[in-house]
């Protein structure tokens, strides 16, 4: 009978271990795809009522069309004419606009396109206590405090600046790219962050 329990018990959780990261990638690739929809909403209203197409063909139709807008701006601005104007509209008008820069840095950042404005990874102690935070220092002072910016998990343009002494500050060997991307994750993926802590 124990032997029966044992049996179904494992077999379940087996299930379980299988199926539930099957159904939350399924939910981030839901809600990622519906945030997604929602941001070309106006688009997607006017291709169906000119074209009379279904809602989602025509979701897929307006992502396509954007993916080759993508492209041919990534073709223009690899030629020195398309570089050149590139680089005067983003000095005289983009870089003033609020939010910009850190949007950019943050885009090209999480693409591994271009160094990170922020070298070091960290799990923070912010409280004092056994709380952890992922982290990037962005600053070492005199004194030897850090300034770190604690990203908010899904939207790491938003976020926590923190001034912390250098004891409650613990440097982690994990590139920025993956921490970012386990911040998008809700952070799936921390194990690794939390094995080099623990080494250290």
């Amino acid at each position: 009978m124990k032997k029966l329990k044992k049996f179904i018990k494992t077999t379940i959780l087996g299930g379980v271990i299988v199926l539930l990261p099957v159904l939350l990638t399924g939910f981030l690739l839901n809600w990622l795809f519906n945030f997604i929809t929602g941001l070309i909403y106006p688009l997607t209203k006017m291709v169906v009522e000119k074209a009379h197409m279904q809602k989602y063909v025509a979701d897929v139709l307006v992502i396509l069309i954007i993916i080759a807008i993508c492209f041919m701006v990534g073709l223009l601005v690899r030629t020195k004419l398309g570089g050149f104007f590139y680089r005067q509209i983003e000095k005289r008008i983009l870089k003033v606009m609020p939010g910009y820069t850190l949007f950019r840095n943050t885009v090209k950042q999480f693409l591994g396109q271009d160094k990170a404005p922020v070298s070091r990874v960290a799990l923070v102690q912010p409280f004092g206590n056994s709380t952890l935070m992922t982290g990037f220092v962005t600053d070492e002072h005199p004194d030897g405090r850090y300034t770190v910016f604690a990203p908010s998990a899904l939207n790491p343009t938003t976020g926590l600046i923190l001034h912390l002494e250098k004891e409650y500050v613990h440097l982690v060997d994990v590139s920025v790219e993956e921490t970012m991307r386990s911040i998008i994750s809700c952070g799936a993926g921390s194990t690794d962050l939390l094995n080099k802590m623990l080494k250290k």
